[in-house]
């Protein structure tokens, strides 16, 4: 149990010490478009390690995160544009929107087997765009909600007040990952049917986890609203989906802190193949398929293991 504190120590410093780097980078290399990126990198951690709290443990991968995603977003800009509240009661009301509709999606669909659940969660999200087109009167259609007041208007402050909440997120949903609510998640997705002869209620803890998934998911989704100012129906699309799962498996599916890495890479990798011009979408395919296939657990999570063996710490 001691090597194990020791071990939490170090991966703490260690991330710490990353949030630091990312916190000075705009500093050291000052300049708006920098801190664009870095604050789009930070939000699309959040909404990465979101999703892989209830996915990458329980192994119920979520097709339809995008709509935790796109309903915070959306609660921002009727609230602060078409209800004249302040900003910041975007995020608490983000939050708990998001939990109305995972529980109200959780209760049926958790219990379905198979991929089920994965079809009816990518269903939800595709009816909620197109719902978002059909009563353009009140979402603005394809243009969307606009002029959505900003949280913090000095960019960089922004950037550092979400890449704190990153911070804090991981912190949070890494504590449970190690928790023994952890432990049953990974057990769930281990054997369910020996944790439901066990008198787990598996569904319960499944649901639950859904909720915490989409709380931070819709907090993710009203940062990202307050940061660009306006919403789009684009936001419940799959690709926003995809794009997020495809940042927890570069990064590491239920490792909690490698999504967040993955994020930051993908994030910093699409950015820096603008360079390339037309052949920045074939590049950046390559990359992922050769990443996918060779390294199936992902990028971050074992090489973070390769260090902490480095350091005499157990792999």
């Amino acid at each position: 149990m001691s090597g194990f504190k020791r071990l939490d120590k170090f991966s703490g410093a260690a991330g710490l010490a990353a949030l630091a780097l990312m916190a000075v980078a705009p500093i050291a290399f000052p300049g708006n478009y920098l801190i664009g990126v870095l604050t789009v990198a930070a939000i699309y951690g959040i909404w990465a390690v979101s999703w892989d709290f209830m996915s990458g443990l329980t192994g119920r991968e979520n097709f339809g995160h995008s709509l935790f995603i796109g309903v915070g977003a959306y609660a921002a800009g009727f609230l602060n544009v078409q209800m004249e509240l302040g900003p910041w009661w975007s995020l608490p009301s983000a939050m708990l929107l998001a939990m109305a509709f995972a529980l109200l999606l959780g209760f049926p669909t958790l219990r379905l087997k198979g991929p089920y659940f994965a079809l009816a969660m990518l269903s939800a999200a595709v009816i909620m765009q197109r719902l978002m087109l059909i009563f353009w009167e009140h979402t603005g259609g394809e243009e969307g909600i606009q002029d959505i007041a900003p949280l913090i208007r000095n960019h960089l402050h922004y950037y550092w007040f979400v890449l704190a909440l990153l911070g804090l997120i991981t912190f949070v949903l890494g504590w449970l990952a190690r928790s023994r609510w952890g432990l049953i998640l990974r057990a769930i997705r281990g054997d369910e049917a020996t944790c439901l002869a066990a008198g787990i209620p598996i569904t319960t803890y499944k649901i639950v986890s859904l909720v915490i998934s989409a709380a931070f998911a819709g907090l993710g989704g009203a940062l990202y609203a307050h940061y660009q100012l306006q919403v789009s129906p684009q936001l419940f699309a799959v690709v926003t989906s995809v794009t997020v799962i495809t940042m927890v498996y570069v990064g590491g599916m239920g490792t909690i802190f490698g999504p967040v890495g993955g994020a930051l890479l993908l994030t910093l990798l699409t950015e820096g193949l603008r360079n390339v011009g037309e052949w920045r979408l074939m590049v950046y395919s390559v990359l992922l398929i050769l990443i996918i296939f060779f390294l199936p657990n992902g990028v971050i999570a074992p090489l973070w293991q390769r260090v902490r063996a480095a350091m005499g710490g157990k792999p």
